[in-house]
């Protein structure tokens, strides 16, 4: 049931990202996307209601788990302030130490906390939560400075699990993700198999470019092995700059754009995953 609801998600998720642009999406609408998705996954969902509820079961006790965290920080750090209330009014500096301590590591706690609600759960960079949190302006969806956003798209990435199972694909992502951070900016789990970087404003769009193909060239270079099997993933990269105010979907759509065009390209040297 686990490897059911993981693939469950990730095709919740592409369908989540493919109509994030409607403006009007209908229960037949999400039904037909939602198909569409799985059937690329070679999914048949026969037992959909099951599957439904048992994700739902999880997601609500995460939730559950997050809210009783942070329900119990609130309410240790309403301690400690009283603490240090009574010990700064009559001056006992021993208390006042001791409350210190304690709202230090109660901090830690708390960091430990906003940490997991940023990041992906499999590939351990930053979620679309923490790019919408920490880039974006909430009230129109545009960036709050200026920068350079890459598109990384995994080639073949579906013969890869068709061909390996889902294992070895989550895997594969585990493995770029990992490559990605050596851009040493911001990694991104778009959504399914789709990273988005967000490089500063001093590094232009070429520079960008740059950096990710020379860590495209040395994934090429590597050689994956699965059930004593040899092959080899790549990904393809879309690149646009952009300015305070311009909008986060306008440059997305116009990285991806790239992205693809560069997609085209990479195919033509790079006919497979085989090694």
């Amino acid at each position: 049931m686990d490897a059911e609801n993981k693939i469950l998600e990730v095709i919740s998720n592409e369908t989540k990202d493919s109509i994030g642009q409607m403006n009007v999406v209908t229960p037949s609408i999400y039904a037909s996307v939602f198909s569409k998705f799985a059937t690329s996954h070679n999914v048949e969902i026969d037992n959909e209601d099951e599957l439904a509820q048992d994700l739902l079961k999880i997601q609500c006790s995460t939730l559950t788990q997050m809210q009783t965290q942070t329900s119990q920080n609130v309410q240790s750090l309403s301690e400690h302030t009283q603490k240090a209330l009574t010990a700064i009014k009559d001056k006992d500096e021993t208390s006042l130490n001791k409350v210190l301590q304690e709202t230090e590591a109660l901090r830690a706690e708390i960091d430990k906390l906003k940490e997991s609600i940023y990041r992906d759960e499999l590939t351990n960079v930053f979620n679309r939560k923490w790019l919408n949190d920490h880039h974006v302006n909430s009230e129109n969806a545009t960036f709050i400075e200026a920068g350079t956003l890459a598109m990384v798209d995994l080639n073949y990435f579906k013969i890869v699990n068709d061909t390996h199972g889902h294992i070895i694909g989550d895997k594969v992502l585990i493995l770029i993700a990992n490559q990605l951070k050596k851009s040493r900016c911001d990694v991104v789990r778009y959504g399914g198999d789709e990273f988005i970087i967000i490089f500063p404003a001093n590094i232009d769009k070429q520079r960008a470019f740059e950096i990710l193909d020379e860590i495209r060239e040395g994934v090429l270079a590597k050689k994956l092995k699965a059930n004593n099997v040899m092959f080899r993933t790549s990904f393809s990269i879309g690149v646009q700059s952009y300015k305070s105010h311009d909008s986060l979907n306008e440059t997305i759509q116009k990285a991806d754009k790239d992205m693809y065009a560069d997609k085209t390209k990479i195919k033509k040297r790079i006919k497979g995953i085989e090694v």
